[in-house]
């Protein structure tokens, strides 16, 4: 601890050190300006956009996932023999002839597997990673003591906050192996050397870390000079990069999100489609809820299905200043906005939770801290770093918008986005459940701190079927699942549950939503429920938190349940099985007999070290077994949180003035004496004062 003050003070005098140098290197974190035409090539004319409706998957995806479907084919069919084959004890059973129906004579009918990855920093990270490593064929001892294969036969694999940084490592590096990056924990440069915190890199060498911050700091005014706001989510993605692209030129300052569209292994869909989640935070509000606007980045778009904006924009225009998709000027086009890691920053701004969390009462901390970090952080709040921010707003003017919806979010000049987990649906779902992507089923990773010992308690899966109720779950479905109360008390977010068996009792919904597997974050060998905010792992501390993910995946190498890996079997093939009505092996009834939720409640109160810490945003008066519940009208949105719908609605007019509005959801606007040629720059993000607050986080971190 008491490196720390010295290491801001030698922070502060190398950092000045090199403050009257001008640093311009050609590979930069700053967008850069081209030519419409030179960038999009024949696709520019009068009519061009770059927006369009969310209405399906794109153009683009559609064709991606040909190729997809096609190289998945092979493996889900090894997969699932071997897994059906070790299930099934009648000799007069045909696997193969029950393969042969299921999987069709192409690939466009066999099952489409999703994966989605909750937030929780390192802890979901490292965990979800033996949990990918179990179903990766590439991890030593997968395919006999695990579910190897089963990531090669995953369509989509989403990820938010700490989960997206498991995606996008693996993605982003060529889609690597967990098992290479474990082999690789001894390099110099090794992937997720969690050894030393972001905040301090050179651990004792002070110097190391000041340098570090040194150039996140170049690339921070390098960004800012060229015209564009900084806000925490680029300090917090550039010195998380190091961590995610360490062999690459500084962190991979220049890697942008949309390249991997261009990179082989993603093009000839040899890998799952990665996407990250953020959640939008209407302009001027502080607050979220199941209303917000749940924002999906794709190698090809980025945007949001829900009724709010229900808009994509290509990604790798982002930056660029347009009006309803079309470009204000058409020689300043806008490429390298989509910095990969201020993307994977954007999917986790742990800023706001940390705000949050200094204020719990279960910390303890000195009072003089918790209201110096308060008033620090309120501070940086009120100015909007505290978010993503991305101006130009892309949907500047979009016409998409469901009429009964605020046009908030397009009127505003800047897009404002936050950690993909802040409305408490803390796994990615919501874009592996679309209809317009017809999943059959999908595993949920939930490495969430629902509880005071950092456990989970399903409260994710709960808000995501409680979003169908509401406005903005306007044409989604999710599968019934009972409250948190419920899942504690019968140990369904101990064990593997999963959620949506019979799709005869999901008729009454939008339409047929995956199946869904619940895999919750467990201690086998290794307590993995470390806090979020924890910034160092040693390399026992990483294997051991692998390992025990590798365990949650197989329910211990197989040893509570030897049936395990047929029942995946028979969970994947249910959707297509119940369609066509075909018959199973008899193990599979026994298998949704074992672990299919069958509607059984109990609502005996909790203790408090097992109650949920989140606030319910929804009351639903349905009985959450009852295939009606859809047409049940109590669905009613809590208020207390200082939310209001009616600041939201006052937003819709153009006659709205900030006075009008209380004083927590008042912004100055800094864009307002700037012109389109000349892109604002925004509120200058003073890395010193950053690393004051990163100083500060850490040392309050130590208490935790």
């Amino acid at each position: 601890m008491i490196l720390i003050p010295l290491y801001c003070f030698v922070y502060i005098i190398v950092s000045l050190s090199h403050t009257a140098y001008a640093w311009a290197p050609s590979n930069s974190y700053a967008p850069s300006y081209m030519d419409c035409k030179q960038a999009l090539g024949s696709a520019f004319n009068e009519d061009f956009s770059l927006i369009r409706e969310a209405d399906s998957i794109s153009h683009n995806e559609s064709l991606w996932l040909q190729k997809r479907m096609q190289n998945t084919r092979e493996p889900l069919l090894q997969f699932l023999n071997r897994s059906l084959t070790s299930l099934n004890t009648s000799s007069s059973f045909d696997t193969a002839a029950l393969l042969s129906s299921l999987m069709g004579s192409d690939s466009a009918s066999q099952p489409k597997i999703g994966i989605a990855v909750s937030g929780g920093g390192y802890r979901s990270m490292l965990t979800g990673a033996g949990i990918l490593a179990a179903m990766d064929n590439r991890t030593r001892g997968a395919q006999h003591h695990g579910l190897g294969g089963l990531l090669q036969s995953t369509t989509y694999l989403s990820g938010a906050s700490g989960g997206n940084w498991l995606v996008g490592t693996l993605a982003y590096n060529n889609w690597t192996s967990v098992q290479s990056i474990i082999d690789n924990f001894n390099e110099s440069d090794s992937i997720w050397d969690l050894s030393e915190s972001i905040v301090s890199p050179g651990g004792k060498n002070i110097f190391k870390s000041a340098r570090r911050w040194d150039h996140i700091s170049d690339a921070l005014q390098d960004k800012q000079k060229a015209g564009f706001d900084t806000s925490l989510a680029d300090v917090w993605g550039r010195a998380l990069s190091y961590k995610f692209f360490p062999s690459l030129y500084r962190g991979g300052v220049a890697y942008t999100w949309s390249s991997l569209r261009d990179s082989p292994v993603f093009t000839e869909g040899q890998m799952p489609f990665p996407i990250s989640v953020a959640d939008g935070r209407y302009p001027g509000s502080k607050v979220l809820n199941l209303n917000a606007t749940v924002f999906e980045f794709n190698p090809f778009e980025m945007g949001s299905w829900d009724p709010s904006l229900n808009t994509f924009t290509d990604v790798k225009f982002l930056g660029t200043n347009v009006s309803a998709g079309k470009p204000i000027d058409s020689q300043r086009c806008v490429q390298g906005f989509d910095n990969t890691a201020f993307i994977m920053g954007t999917s986790s701004t742990l800023f706001n939770q940390f705000l949050l969390r200094i204020n719990s009462t279960n910390l303890h901390l000195p009072g003089f801290i918790t209201k110096l970090a308060t008033h620090f952080l309120k501070d940086i709040s009120q100015d909007f770093n505290d978010v993503a921010t991305y101006h130009p707003n892309p949907f500047k003017d979009a016409n998409f918008i469901d009429a009964n919806y605020t046009k908030s979010i397009v009127n505003s000049k800047s897009l404002y986005l936050v950690d993909g987990g802040e409305d408490d649906e803390n796994i990615p779902l919501l874009p592996l459940i679309q209809r317009e992507r017809d999943l059959d089923i999908v595993f949920a990773i939930d490495n969430s701190m629902d509880m005071k010992l950092a456990w989970p308690d399903g409260s994710s899966l709960v808000h995501t079927f409680e979003r169908q109720f509401v406005r903005q779950g306007q044409g989604m479905a999710f599968p019934y699942v009972p409250g948190t109360d419920t899942f504690v008390n019968l140990g369904l977010n101990q064990k593997p549950t999963f959620f949506g068996c019979d799709a005869h009792n999901l008729t009454d919904l939008e339409y047929i939503p995956p199946l869904v597997i619940y895999l919750p974050n467990k201690q086998y060998s290794f307590p993995s429920n470390q806090s979020a905010f924890k910034l160092s792992y040693t390399e026992e501390q990483r294997r051991a938190m692998i390992s025990n993910g590798f365990e949650i995946a197989t329910r211990n190498n197989f040893t509570d349940d030897p049936d395990f890996l047929g029942c995946i079997g028979c969970a994947i093939i249910r959707r297509k099985q119940q369609s066509l009505n075909l018959t199973l092996p008899e193990g599979c009834n026994t298998c949704f007999t074992n672990y299919c939720w069958n509607g059984t409640l109990d609502t005996t109160p909790l203790p408090d070290n097992k109650k949920d810490i989140h606030n319910s945003f929804i009351n639903v008066g349905v009985n959450r077994t009852d295939a009606n519940a859809k047409s049940d009208p109590y669905v009613q949105l809590h208020h207390h949180d200082e939310y209001s719908e009616a600041v939201e609605q006052a937003q819709e007019t153009d006659t709205v003035q900030a006075s009008d509005l209380p004083h927590s959801y008042q912004k100055k606007d800094s864009h307002n004496n700037n012109n389109n040629n000349n892109m604002p720059g925004g509120p200058i993000i003073n890395i010193k004062v950053i690393m004051a607050l990163l100083c500060l986080i850490t040392f309050m971190v130590g208490f935790i």
